[in-house]
């Protein structure tokens, strides 16, 4: 429960070129919401949470987004966005039987296979800085990091494997401390800390740049659902999606609202829980809601986010690198699972993956044509989405007139 915040804040902090003040804020804001989202899914009330062993964690390919937004459009519009996909999460849960017909795991696929591509280019400029130039310690951190978080996964067993990308990251600070490789620079302060609210200035909104959170935003519906039903098996009780998947959604958007508001990204209910369920067989949700509470108590411990702040970069991109190639391994897990035998799956595959590729190999693909174009298909995830959303939706529609044909 403490990994992922913890990697995700100074993915984002890094990329962004915050403050250790700043990025300190940023932790504390992260953990007080994880701590909330973990009380409201396990408690539940009012229609919001599904009273299942649920923690929320902040999701690593929304973070993506976030940050490919932030960098295309300043992190204020980022903020934004956020709210607007969380508003939108509220409004369509009604009919999320729906909405979930448009994400099979074919599209599914494309859109984290392209997210993890996309953020694996962020994170190795985390380690070459702006000028793409990276030093020999640089790349020695970031390499240290990345070895170290392989030999902390092959070595350790159960859920402290969970714990091995920041294992990697404590290793790359050691060594940057140690022989001078990097520098390592808490933030000055102590005592209890409060998040700072709109820390990027009043949100920005402008819906063609919140168009791959708003996608993704739909898209988890999705995810949801296969996870809703899974914990509620694995705890014994019996799944009951309609009632139950707009409850975690609803927990999942209220709680992504005050995340625009405190400048993360959107919180989602991790799938994680499921695994870690079935591997612990602790079962009550009221152990959820008491990590809940330390998560909200380690968020509020000013001293623990201000020493972690201090990070160096090359050592959070060692580690970014690990956790995006993960969602992209993700990704073509979830294409594995699409049936790409298929000639007609297959095909829609490769011309999202293509459509959704060019402007992650070719930055400036589309800088002749007007700005809404360059918003759309200039970001490859939603391009690719887009693409694989339609394409997906006129092969349904061929292969039903073919059935009608065969049936008549």
């Amino acid at each position: 429960m403490i990994a992922a915040p913890i990697s995700t804040v100074f993915l984002t902090a890094t990329a962004l070129h915050l403050s250790p003040a700043r990025t300190a804020s940023l932790l504390s804001a992260v953990l007080v919401l994880c701590g909330l989202g973990a009380l409201l899914q396990s408690l539940g009330r009012y229609g919001f949470g599904a009273r299942l062993p649920f923690v929320m964690l902040p999701g690593g390919a929304a973070a993506a987004l976030f940050l490919g937004i932030a960098q295309d459009h300043g992190p204020a519009v980022a903020s934004g966005s956020v709210l607007l996909a969380a508003l939108l999460l509220l409004a369509v849960t009604p009919l999320y039987a729906r909405v979930v017909r448009l994400f099979p795991p074919l599209v599914m696929g494309v859109t984290v296979l392209l997210i993890g591509i996309a953020m694996v280019r962020v994170a190795a400029q985390l380690i070459t800085g702006e000028d793409g130039q990276p030093g020999r310690a640089a790349v020695t951190l970031a390499g240290v990091t990345i070895g170290a978080t392989f030999a902390a996964f092959l070595l350790l067993r159960g859920v402290w494997r969970q714990t091995a990308v920041l294992i990697g990251m404590a290793v790359g600070t050691l060594l940057a401390v140690t022989t001078g490789l990097g520098e390592f620079a808490p933030a000055e302060g102590s005592g209890m800390a409060l998040p700072d609210p709109f820390p990027y200035g009043a949100p920005q909104f402008d819906v063609l740049a919140a168009l791959p959170l708003l996608i993704f935003s739909l898209s988890t519906l999705a995810e949801i659902t296969g996870q809703t039903v899974l914990n509620s098996e694995t705890v014994g009780r019996q799944p009951r999606p309609e009632r139950d998947v707009p409850r975690v959604a609803r927990a999942d958007a209220a709680v992504s609202l005050l995340g625009g508001a405190f400048g993360t990204s959107l919180m989602v209910t991790s799938s994680e829980n499921v695994g870690i369920t079935k591997l612990t067989g602790v079962r009550s949700r009221y152990v959820t809601a008491a990590a809940g509470v330390l998560l909200l108590t380690a968020g509020l411990l000013a001293p623990l986010s201000r020493l972690l702040a201090g990070i160096p970069a090359p050592v959070v991109g060692g580690a970014g690198l690990v956790v995006y190639a993960l969602i992209a391994a993700m990704g073509a897990d979830m294409l594995s699972r699409s049936n790409l035998a298929d000639r007609g799956h297959a095909m829609v595959a490769a011309l999202a993956l293509a459509i959704g590729l060019a402007p992650v190999v070719t930055p400036g693909l589309y800088d002749a044509f007007p700005g809404w174009v360059r918003t759309i298909l200039g970001s490859g995830v939603v391009a690719g989405t887009l693409t694989a959303v339609v394409l997906h939706a006129v092969l349904r529609v061929g292969a039903t007139r073919d059935s009608r044909r065969m049936v008549r």
